[in-house]
């Protein structure tokens, strides 16, 4: 089974997208230092289950 196929990443994914998309609005839009950090933040959570996959 490879990471795609995991549920737990198809999660992680689509929490991904919504951090995305909750950053580029609003007051939190304009704190790019924030912003970028919570970003890669939630990928970094998804890097690591790929990762650690068997």
């Amino acid at each position: 089974m490879c990471f795609e196929e995991l549920e737990v990443w198809k999660l992680a994914r689509s929490f991904v997208k919504d951090v995305y998309a909750l950053t580029r609005k609003g007051d939190l839009a304009k704190d790019y230092g924030l912003k970028d950090q919570i970003q890669r933040a939630a990928v970094s959570v998804i890097t690591n289950i790929a990762g650690s996959a068997p």
